[in-house]
């Protein structure tokens, strides 16, 4: 075992504070990343303030990390010391079911293991990001391309995946209306994304706060929810509206945007249960869906994708000693568009 420094949040909802960890020998398919830079993600919020129910604790939380391999395994054939890596929201599954042996790890049958707030395969707790070293599978890793910083590359590895995969399933592209709704930290990604993809892109915040921003990373319109003028303009607009946004929405006004057999995808996941007239799905064969990460191939693609694009993340680095403060200015939407801990501060 080996201990490193990481900053934990010992208790629900209590500051996130600095202390040790134990990490696992470097077993024969392992790699041993030294952390460059983690990305603060909502969901770190959620899991850490029992969001989404109990959860681990100490918490370590961190799931867009971005580093180098200092150390392999004796088996290990797809990485060698000195490789740009990043690990994101799993670093295990069960890697038997049909979703696991189809790419799609992120739905494991038997559930993946979180990168923290998690129990590996040996029982033991897992602890994220926000710390200097991690030891992963290489089958969990996946290669930061030279073409991407590796600060920018990091909230990829969560921010970009999340909103490339359910881009890409739903087919945008050119010829394609898509609206991304919320501006933040997977919001921004989702914009750069859909309009590398060639799609038609439309922002839908809660104001025109950050419209500059958002035509200046590839949207085509913005307009503000909180005009009811918007949903009046805009009905029946949409093939596809990628929710980034993690607060209860009304889900009726916003079917009401799409297209005949448009579908609506929430990756935002609101801590409380949401409404939904049927009838809004119903009228116009309209689908209501979610999406997670994705897996690791396609988190591969994704990175690929951006450094071919030339763009990672729009970050704010931070020290380690700032992330409570970070915590609330996320909760406050007061982030272009994602932090990132230098974890050298840490």
């Amino acid at each position: 075992m080996t201990t490193v420094a990481a900053y934990a949040a010992p208790a629900a909802k209590a500051p996130l504070e600095r202390t040790t960890i134990e990490r696992r020998p470097v077993g024969e398919h392992d790699v041993l990343i030294e952390i460059k830079f983690a990305g603060i993600c909502h969901s770190d919020i959620h899991q850490a303030r029992e969001g989404w129910g109990e959860a681990i604790f100490p918490m370590v939380p961190g799931h867009e990390i971005a580093g180098i391999v200092t150390e392999v395994g004796s088996g290990v054939t797809g990485f060698t010391v000195g490789d740009r890596v990043g690990v994101g929201c799993m670093v295990d599954s069960c890697r038997e079911c049909d979703n696991c042996k189809a790419g799609l790890e992120q739905y494991c049958v038997k559930g993946m293991t979180g990168t923290y707030n998690a129990v590996d395969r040996n029982g033991e707790p897992t602890y994220g990001g926000y710390s200097t070293h991690i030891v992963v599978d290489e089958a969990y890793t996946v290669r930061i391309p030279e073409g991407l910083a590796l600060d920018e590359a990091a909230p990829l590895l969560c921010a970009g995946i999340t909103t490339y995969s359910p881009l890409r399933h739903w087919n945008a592209g050119p010829g394609k209306k898509v609206a991304i709704l919320g501006m933040g930290g997977l919001g921004h990604m989702g914009v750069k994304i859909a309009h590398a993809l060639g799609a038609e892109v439309t922002v839908l915040s809660q104001s025109l706060r950050k419209k500059d921003d958002g035509l200046k990373l590839g949207a085509d319109h913005y307009y503000a929810t909180s005009d009811p003028e918007t949903f009046e303009e805009l009905r029946g607009t949409f093939d596809l509206i990628l929710s980034t946004v993690s607060a209860p929405l009304d889900l009726d006004r916003f079917l009401s945007l799409l297209r005949a057999d448009g579908a609506f995808v929430n990756v935002g996941a609101p801590e409380e249960p949401v409404a939904l007239n049927l009838f809004s799905v119903i009228g116009g064969r309209k689908t209501l869906a979610g999406s997670s990460i994705g897996g690791i191939r396609e988190t591969q693609e994704m990175l690929d994708f951006c450094a071919e694009h030339g763009f990672g993340a729009e970050i704010e680095l931070i020290s380690a000693s700032e992330i409570n403060e970070a915590y609330e200015r996320v909760l406050a939407s007061d982030v272009r568009y994602r932090f990132v801990i230098d974890a050298a501060t840490i």
